[in-house]
């Protein structure tokens, strides 16, 4: 593996993870989940998402028997595979100079297992800022950073649809440049 040196007054980027939800499929045990894990990357994180099977309940179980029942199969996994995750994720972390996260869904529960919480450091001019601090008043938000927070997941849910084919040109950008010019 190369040794990557930031830039001066900049941060180096981690080596390439085009691979990664192929490497991460083959190094997870045989049988975890039930399909093969989804593997989300960005510069800061991986996210390895997997899914387990429901837990067959009795035919009369509520929505809220159910939702307790996926919640323990969630819990059991993470407690019965611990030492394992840990070690594919140090794998990982060596291999694409990542912080790794384990996500698990089961049913219509989702878990995301401790993840990184990524300082961003912006520069708002005051209109920007009243919307944060009307957020922070109101008591949706405890902080301008919680209120920050909360404005990009708002917009991620309303225009997933947008920023994913942003993504996959971006994708498809990135894919061009590699082969270059004579491709």
């Amino acid at each position: 593996m190369r040794l990557r040196v930031a830039p001066p007054g900049g941060r180096a980027e981690p080596p390439n993870a085009d691979d990664a939800a192929a490497w991460v499929t083959g190094a997870v045990p045989d049988g975890w989940f039930t399909e093969p894990p989804e593997v989300v990357v960005d510069r800061d994180e991986i996210i390895i998402w997997g899914r387990l099977p429901r837990p067959e309940l009795a035919a009369e179980a509520t929505e809220a028997d159910q939702a307790a029942g996926q919640a323990g199969r969630i819990t059991q996994f993470r407690e019965d595979t611990r030492d394992a995750r840990i070690r594919v994720a140090r794998q990982v972390e060596h291999r694409y100079q990542r912080k790794v996260a384990w996500g698990i869904r089961c049913g219509d529960t989702s878990e995301l297992f401790t993840h990184l919480a990524a300082p961003v450091m912006t520069r708002l001019r005051q209109p920007e800022r009243q919307v944060l601090d009307t957020l922070v008043d109101a008591g949706v938000a405890r902080s301008r950073s919680e209120a920050l927070a909360w404005c990009v997941k708002l917009v991620g849910r309303h225009t997933e649809d947008w920023l994913g084919e942003l993504r996959n040109a971006m994708t498809r950008v990135d894919e061009l440049r590699r082969q270059g010019p004579d491709a």
